[in-house]
């Protein structure tokens, strides 16, 4: 969330000070920044779930398996 947030900070920072850049133009980078964020929002959830999946769980049942 503080990611999140310290993006839209500097972005609305950024169209404060844009200068002559058109608002279309700032608009489509704000779209590509957000679409980036999520992306990789999206990358690492998928890359903790698989990490939990194939390397925590089949260790616990290894432990289990042994401790018996």
């Amino acid at each position: 969330m503080a990611g999140f947030f310290a993006i839209v900070a500097h972005r609305l920072w950024k169209m404060k000070t844009r200068g002559d850049t058109k608002m279309s133009v700032h608009l489509i980078h704000m779209r590509v920044a957000a679409q980036g964020f999520v992306v990789g929002s999206m990358t690492l959830g998928v890359l903790y779930t698989m990490y939990r999946d194939y390397v925590v769980k089949p260790r616990e049942a290894q432990k289990a398996l042994e401790s018996k």
